[in-house]
């Protein structure tokens, strides 16, 4: 029996309020109200996606502020990753706006990089992946990713897959906002469905381009 019972319209007014109160005084008085309506329900949903993703882990809430001109101490989302390597699985964000799901890579070490693009250089893997993305832009998930504005160095601009040439980094998403099936115990198949459209492009990732 699933003790998820959904994500309540709280979490989402939680983070309203936070963009406009990000202290550390008006989080020690709210600590409750994310707590509760934000980390404790999204837990218990990835708990539930377990069997069939992996363990997911949920990022912390507090931001690094060492180097960023911005000293806002608390992210404004809460974000889960469900990880098959290390920079590579499905995501899951709560904010303000709702609820993004996604899928991918977003780390890119140069010998990572090179087996990306050695891949889709290579017609059978390079065409797969091409396939997958244009399944995964049907089911309505945006692709994304870090791109350089020409093709890198030893490719030519004319490549067939040039566009993915310029990827350093390649997941897709799609911003569902508030709907209301995610109050509901019903959220854990409608996110599995939604994940699960995105496994061929998070398998593709890790086996040529993992870290």
């Amino acid at each position: 029996m699933t003790t998820f019972q959904g994500i309540a319209p709280g979490a989402f007014e939680f983070y309203e309020e936070l963009q406009d109160n990000n202290n550390r005084e008006w989080w020690q008085e709210h600590k409750d109200s994310y707590q509760f309506p934000v980390r404790e329900p999204l837990a218990s949903l990835l708990a539930e996606l377990e069997p069939r993703f992996g363990p997911a882990k949920l990022f912390r809430a507090h931001r690094d502020i060492r180097f960023s001109v911005d000293k806002s101490p608390y992210k404004t989302v809460q974000g889960a990753v469900a990880q098959v390597q290390e920079g590579v699985g499905h995501y899951l964000q709560i904010s303000a706006d709702g609820l993004l799901v996604g899928g991918g890579y977003h780390s890119h070490t140069p010998a990572q990089l090179a087996r990306y693009r050695n891949s889709v250089d290579a017609s059978g893997t390079g065409e797969s992946l091409r396939h997958i993305l244009d399944a995964v832009t049907a089911a309505g998930f945006a692709v994304e990713g870090e791109k350089l504005k020409t093709v890198p160095q030893g490719y030519s601009r004319d490549h067939p897959r040039a566009e993915l040439l310029k990827h350093k980094s390649l997941s897709a998403g799609v911003n569902l906002g508030r709907p209301d099936w995610l109050a509901t115990p019903a959220a854990i198949q409608h996110v599995a469905d939604l994940w699960e459209d995105l496994r061929p492009l998070v398998d593709w990732v890790s086996r040529h381009a993992g870290p």
